[in-house]
């Protein structure tokens, strides 16, 4: 359904050109869950952007490469084309329903816009449409709940009625640019759930963003992990968990909490900082950050590289030469040489 082929983004800016995102390839298919995470400034939000065409145009935003939505170039339609396609076949759910809902006007007046927007209804049909919609997030008393303001609604609640707002034209994508960013575990898990309701029952395929790597694995079967606007690890959710080959990612996994027995350790962060987009070092761009990091990493910006399937990770060490200095990292941290990684 979505195929983006060797895409940037480039973004003029007094400092210097930033490289937001560089040489970026995927796939979506129908009905298919993608998780994109990553660090902030690793370029999600500017990818999601640019498949909706939100981002500002030339002669600040450069952008190259594809983004092939059922075969059309996204990056070559007009306006009046896309317009047709934001809405209708893509829709997008923001990370802030504060910023995203008009304080002024009623959930109802909002999400009835919407349908009337994308579908030819009788007014009767849009606000049955849109009760159907609020039952389908699961908003209690639809129809009362049409007259209340953005203010009355708990976050949580909110964030149901912007997936009602972007399923109003029936979309054959979802992209939700860190949905449960803002809410607590409980709601949080709630909205993931509603997520996978809303696929089974429309058969939308989903693209997640966040930086969450639980969100991710809740709800994802493909994970694309990005670093410095790039893809530098991609596979099922199976390979990126339990297999992973790239050290950033096997850092991002150990930096999260966790409740088995088997995992007594205290938390470890990664060291240092993401790169500045415009300088970015040279080599691989994770290597001043890495624990595995030779001379040669400061030399060889590696691309992504096979390693099993559809298992892919761009780091310049052979899965035998990574399982290796993973033990050995993980015995200088038993000997409390290693404090961070």
């Amino acid at each position: 359904m979505l195929e983006v082929k060797n895409f940037k983004a480039y973004i003029d800016t007094p400092g210097g050109v930033v490289k937001a995102v560089d040489h970026v390839s995927f796939t979506i298919s129908p009905g298919e869950t993608v998780g994109i995470v990553g660090e902030s400034g690793s370029g999600k939000s500017v990818l999601a952007h640019s498949i909706m065409q939100l981002n500002q145009k030339p002669p600040t935003f450069y952008p190259e490469g594809e983004i092939l939505f059922e075969g059309r170039d996204l990056l070559q339609l007009k306006e009046k084309e896309l317009s047709k396609i934001r809405g209708n076949d893509i829709a997008m759910v923001f990370q802030d329903p504060m910023s995203s809902l008009n304080p002024v006007f009623t959930i109802g007046d909002q999400l009835m816009e919407a349908i009337s927007t994308h579908q030819k209804l009788s007014k009767n049909e849009v606000r049955k449409r849109a009760i159907e919609l609020l039952t389908d997030v699961g908003i209690p008393d639809p129809e009362s709940r049409l007259k209340a303001y953005p203010h009355q609604f708990s976050g949580g609640m909110r964030q149901r009625v912007l997936i009602a707002i972007a399923l109003a034209g029936n979309p054959k994508l979802l992209i939700a640019d860190e949905p449960t960013t803002a809410l607590d575990v409980t709601i949080q898990a709630q909205i993931l759930e509603l997520m996978k309701t809303i696929q089974e029952k429309y058969g939308t395929a989903i693209m997640v963003i966040s930086h969450d790597l639980g969100v991710i694995a809740q709800i994802a079967k493909k994970v694309l992990v990005m670093y410095a606007g790039r893809i530098v690890e991609k596979g099922d959710v199976e390979d990126i968990f339990y297999h992973t080959s790239m050290p950033y990612t096997w850092s991002l996994l150990r930096s999260l909490p966790r409740i088995d027995a088997r995992s007594r350790r205290r938390l470890l962060n990664i060291e240092g900082h993401p790169p500045n987009l415009i300088n970015r070092p040279s080599g691989c761009h994770f290597h001043p950050r890495c624990p595995f990091a030779t001379e040669e990493c400061k030399k060889i910006d590696p691309e992504l590289m096979q390693r099993s399937g559809d298992h892919y990770a761009a780091c310049i060490l052979s899965e035998p030469e990574f399982n290796e200095a993973k033990e050995r990292v993980e015995r200088e941290e038993q000997e409390g040489r290693v404090k961070h990684v």
